[in-house]
């Protein structure tokens, strides 16, 4: 009787069974967990104020809503809990605190390596832009190393020979009217560059470098398009290396607003970069093998976006300091690897970061 049940039993089951529908097997998509490229862009003096300005200001909508992940970053340099430009640059580029004013060097004047030197050892193209000099404290960091961000001839001294590929900017006193009386834009020529002094325009050669002021480029009023176009050339550039790019992009003059504590100063220039980004971005969107930072060195102005006495209709731009402040600062990322720059950390892991990915 038993023998009958449990017969019964298995029949009824397999009945049951053989009615379902058969669940299909899903198809996952493959997602790449480690970018071929990596844009790192740095609003210098860009706190969370002058991000939200790209909100209020902005006609469009502001690409830094497109970002997914969104972190902060400690500044403070080794000597100080308010940094400059090169030490903050230097912790970005070598991974290291060093002292306000280091370009390059530890905190005992030790020379580091940047991952611009580390990345181009593997076949990684690599470039900078900014809209100072090329000499300037930020761009400096990724190529040079120097114990003071003043010596600007020492500095570009080691743009020609460096790992870099692609780079824009202004300086060009530092590299043709220099007091030693060298002329650098030769040293360029022996190393396979092309460096233009007019415009930003299409070169042929894989080595492209652009120098169109004398020290820091002119203000948006003059300057146009300069930031997002050089941008759009170097990734047009950069991309056809096959072993993928490094590119660091300053929008250097948000800081310099941040200075003379000029609202209509800062705001031009956080648009030009917003939209920079858009261009970034829309490249990356459609590679999809390229991670996106961006960041800044430090906060300056103290800018605060006030209501216009008391009415919170109206804004008011307003400032506590033409110097830098001591608050944290954003971190966007967007693309392969992206989800390694939430939460909160230090200036340095912005570095060690990037070289994980690379490394993977």
């Amino acid at each position: 009787m038993n023998k009958l049940l449990a017969l019964f039993l298995s029949l009824c089951l397999l009945a049951c069974n053989s009615g379902e529908k058969e669940t299909p097997i899903q198809e996952t998509e493959q997602t790449i967990n480690h970018p071929k490229n990596i844009i790192l862009m740095v609003g210098d003096g860009m706190g969370l104020s002058e991000v939200s300005a790209s909100l209020f200001y902005k006609d469009a909508a502001s690409n830094f809503e497109r970002f997914p992940v969104v972190g902060l970053i400690k500044t403070s340099s080794s000597d100080n809990l308010i940094t400059d430009s090169a030490a903050g640059a230097t912790a970005f580029a070598s991974g290291v605190k060093s002292y306000n004013g280091a370009i390059g060097v530890d905190s005992d004047s030790t020379e580091v390596k940047t991952i611009v030197e580390h990345v181009s050892e593997r076949n990684i193209a690599t470039g900078v832009i900014a809209t100072s000099s090329i000499t300037h404290a930020t761009p400096a960091s990724f190529y040079a190393h120097s114990t003071s961000r003043s010596e600007e001839e020492k500095i570009a001294a080691y743009l020609p020979n460096s790992g870099i590929d692609f780079f824009a900017g202004g300086g060009l006193q530092f590299f043709n009217k220099r007091t030693d009386g060298v002329d650098l834009l030769s040293e360029f020529t022996k190393n396979g560059f092309t460096v233009d002094t007019t415009s930003v325009k299409t070169i042929a050669d894989d080595k492209q470098g652009f120098l169109l002021a004398q020290k820091g480029m002119p203000t948006m009023e003059t300057r146009g398009d300069f930031l997002p176009k050089a941008t759009q050339l170097a990734l047009d550039q950069l991309s056809k290396n096959e072993g993928g790019f490094f590119l660091m992009i300053e929008g250097s003059q948000i800081d310099w607003g941040g200075h003379d504590m000029d609202a209509d100063y800062l705001i031009a220039e956080l648009l030009d970069f917003d939209s920079t980004i858009g261009t970034v971005l829309d490249f990356a969107d459609s590679n999809g093998e390229t991670l996106v930072i961006v960041t800044a060195d430090h906060e300056t102005g103290g800018f605060t976006l006030s209501s216009e006495r008391g009415n919170y209709n109206e804004i008011s731009p307003t400032f506590s300091t033409d110097s830098h402040s001591a608050t944290m600062v954003p971190v966007f990322a967007k693309g392969p690897g992206s989800e390694s720059f939430g939460g909160i950390y230090e200036n340095t892991g912005i570095y060690h970061k990037m070289m994980e990915l690379f490394n993977k």
